[in-house]
């Protein structure tokens, strides 16, 4: 394997000379950056990863941990990220937890004994969790999803999910319902907690009763959705519409309806939350809450690059807003129509 001193040597120059070349750390003549690159051309030489970034103590690596599930949500927001570290010259390593806590900690341990020069954390089950390895690495800098309380230094990405849920109800009362079941994710997580309190303020506001039959808590897939529909079914009497608090429990919802005749707005009407990719091609296309998730992904390595690059001093909160997505999914439902 070639080394600078091969090319040195070729090229006719000094080792550090070809050095500042290669790394561009300082000016060199057009007529001696020829010679050097052509020499290195033709000993085949490629530069040392290992090295630059031992020298530079930088690794361009950043490290990201995703929780294992079926909802395309995620898949969504690492792109964001990849295509993000891709524009800034960084390269990704990503880890899978399965959602097991003992493969997020090795998971965890691994990418930073790897000096990985920043985390993003993608994973529920963090909030509240001490991490050891946080302690013994404290200048690698950490963003992570809002799922709650953390007990470590982070910068957040933070989606607005109150209003999120809040727009979702609204624009069900607006519709002329009166009527509204709630579907949720898990309430111990942050973000389902806050889409249910956006539903409840916007009942209250609205002088409406929320029935405690119709608010059904699970788990964020879609045989969540399904589950939920069949609780709902066997209530006297159904809503005319259903808050679903992400895309994946709402379509769901949506089959085990029609798998009970029910029509989709016609008899229910029904709302998501996320926008994933499909939801505008289900049957009907479903009108949902838009979770700027590409952006999400991008937010995260901005917020990394800022920290490395000016230091705060205060943890960092990036708040991303949601927005209202009308599709064919809700009935413009009036007394007597």
């Amino acid at each position: 394997m070639a080394t600078m001193k091969d090319i040195a040597k070729l090229a006719g120059v000094s080792t550090s000379t070809v050095s500042h070349v290669i790394n561009k750390t300082r000016f060199v003549s057009d007529e001696i950056a020829d010679r050097v690159n052509r020499a290195a051309k033709e000993l085949n030489y490629t530069p040392s990863a290992l090295a630059r970034s031992l020298k530079m103590n930088r690794t361009r690596t950043f490290g990201m941990l995703v929780t294992t599930s079926t909802n395309p949500f995620f898949g969504e927001v690492v792109k964001g990220v990849e295509r993000s570290c891709f524009h800034k010259g960084y390269n990704l390593i990503l880890c899978n937890t399965e959602g097991d806590d003992q493969r997020m900690q090795s998971s965890i341990n691994t990418l930073l004994e790897r000096r990985v020069d920043g985390l993003i954390l993608m994973c529920p089950t963090l909030a509240g969790e001490h991490i050891d390895a946080f302690d013994r690495f404290p200048d690698v800098p950490v963003v992570v999803m809002d799922w709650g309380a953390m007990h470590f230094t982070c910068d957040k990405i933070q989606d607005n999910s109150l209003l999120g849920g809040y727009l979702a109800t609204q624009h069900l009362i607006q519709s002329g319902h009166t009527q509204i079941a709630c579907v949720t994710g898990p309430l111990k997580r942050n973000q389902a907690q806050m889409r249910y309190e956006g539903y409840q303020q916007a009942m209250q506001e609205a002088g409406l009763e929320m029935n405690p039959a119709w608010v059904v808590e699970s788990n964020f897939e879609s045989d969540g959705g399904y589950d939920a529909f069949q609780r709902l079914y066997a209530q006297k009497t159904l809503p005319s519409a259903v808050f679903v608090c992400n895309d994946m429990m709402a379509m769901g919802l949506i089959n085990a309806a029609t798998g009970r005749g029910i029509q989709i707005p016609q008899q229910l009407s029904v709302i998501g939350y996320d926008d994933i990719y499909i939801a505008k091609y289900m049957t009907p296309s479903l009108t949902t809450i838009h979770q700027p998730k590409y952006r999400l992904g991008t937010a995260a390595v901005e917020a990394l690059l800022n920290r490395l690059e000016n230091q705060p001093d205060e943890p960092q909160v990036v708040h991303l807003e949601p927005e209202l997505v009308i599709r064919d999914s809700v009935r413009e439902y009036h007394a007597g129509s």
